[in-house]
């Protein structure tokens, strides 16, 4: 067979180039600016949730690839749960005054020719914790908008890593596609030497042009799957990403946090049971005192603000219900946490548990390759027996590939339902 060329037939057989950091490294420990104004400062030391947010730590290494992806994409954040928060913020500063008196005018026609204008003030005296409540509403919505600001930047940033892992991933097969090309091209120009001198049949040409086929179409696939995740991401981010290359073990377990679902849950407890309150004050009567400084001035006491009748009292039970209705959602939004958690973390070992075996695999298809070229070099084995072992090396290769991006991916999910992808107080 030396007169058709060089002996050996696949021409560059190589592991595939994985550019992956497998050592995990410590997580980040950035400082956090407290806030502006002394009504945030006490309400974030008064909030168990916020202080809990605001400790989160990443668990992005430092200089890594990833910590590149997220800082680019978190600058370009336009941020509307933040907006958000701050409305809620805003709300909760107004009500902690709700206690207050009031004061507005109070103008009416006395006769045809006169109009009378009073200064009205309202001081409410008891009122069955309506305020208290309010005030309490207030506060819990800041929570709960804090939350949904810790889910919404893990969220984008869940969003841009597994964009960057798709490009990576396409990547890395449209290399190893390339180089199963060139060596599958190899077999070809060597069979259709053969073909040409008589001492091989067609149809095994055929075959091997029928792979090389197969194998142009991945490779394209491959590079418009990398082109089309890296367009998205770069969409996302203040500056382009393109250069970026390789993946980190991001080094996450399922007791790395409490789950943001369940901080929610939590945050909307709270909420709902001071809903409830407002609504239960609402059904009571109350007791407000009225002032009126003018031509007609003087002072009232008023009793009343509720219509009192034969459903009241189921109008009050369900109230209470609606007290315990939150706190089983708190233990079904923790339930669902688990489960989800429990899930990913089998599903991670597993995936773990595959990427060593297909390493394995890769390693013994590759040590029957060489041993099939010695075999063929020999004059034992037939072009067509090599291009079969050479196959089942690339798809070794290829599903070595696919295993370890799927671990990669699972990993940024569970950091994603953990809320451990940015730092509480950078958020």
């Amino acid at each position: 067979m030396s007169d058709f060329g060089d002996s050996n037939l696949v021409s560059r057989m190589r592991a595939p180039e994985t550019g992956v950091t497998e050592t995990a490294a410590a997580p980040k420990t950035t400082a956090y600016a407290s806030t502006d104004t002394k009504y945030d400062d006490k309400l974030n030391a008064e909030s168990t949730i916020i202080q809990g947010l605001v400790s989160r730590r990443s668990i992005v290494p430092e200089s890594s690839s990833f910590e590149r992806v997220t800082t680019s994409v978190m600058a370009a954040n336009n941020r509307a749960a933040e907006s958000e928060l701050k409305s809620a913020r805003l709300r909760a500063e107004a009500a902690s005054k709700n206690w207050l008196p009031t004061i507005g005018p109070q103008i009416s026609l006395t006769s045809l020719s006169s109009v009378v204008a009073n200064l009205v003030v309202d001081q409410v005296i008891f009122d069955n914790g309506r305020k208290k409540g309010e005030r309490a509403f207030a506060k819990a919505d800041v929570e709960v908008a804090a939350v949904a600001l810790a889910e919404d930047t893990n969220d984008r940033a869940a969003t841009a890593l597994t964009l960057y892992l798709a490009a990576a991933e396409g990547r890395e097969k449209a290399s190893l596609s390339e180089t199963t090309f060139e060596d599958m091209s190899r077999f070809e120009y060597i069979m259709s030497e053969r073909v040409r001198g008589g001492v091989s049949d067609r149809s095994d040409l055929n075959i091997i042009r029928q792979k090389l086929a197969e194998i142009r179409a991945d490779l394209e696939a491959n590079r418009e799957t990398a082109r089309t995740n890296l367009s998205e991401l770069n969409a996302m981010a203040i500056d382009p990403l393109t250069d970026v290359r390789g993946i980190t073990r991001l080094p996450v377990t399922a007791n790395a946090a409490q789950p943001l679902a369940v901080v929610r849950a939590e945050a909307e407890k709270t909420r709902a049971i001071a809903a409830a309150s407002v609504d239960r004050a609402s059904q009571l009567p109350g007791l407000s005192a009225r002032g009126t400084l003018g031509a007609n001035g003087g002072v009232t006491v008023n009793g009343g603000g509720a219509q009192l009748g034969l459903g009241t009292g189921a109008r009050l039970k369900s109230i209470e219900v609606a007290k315990e209705t939150a706190g089983r959602l708190v233990l079904e939004a923790t339930e669902d946490s688990n489960r989800a958690l429990k899930s990913l973390e089998s599903q991670i070992a597993a995936k773990t548990r595959q990427t060593g075996e297909a390493t394995n695999l890769r390693q013994q298809a590759k040590q029957n390759l060489d041993l099939f070229q010695e075999q063929y070099r020999a004059g034992q084995r037939q072009v067509m027996d090599v291009v079969g072992v050479y196959e089942t090396f690339a798809r070794a290769q290829t599903s070595e590939v696919t295993t370890k991006y799927e671990a990669a991916r699972l990993r940024i999910e569970m950091a994603r339902i953990l809320g451990v992808l940015a730092d509480g107080g950078q958020i």
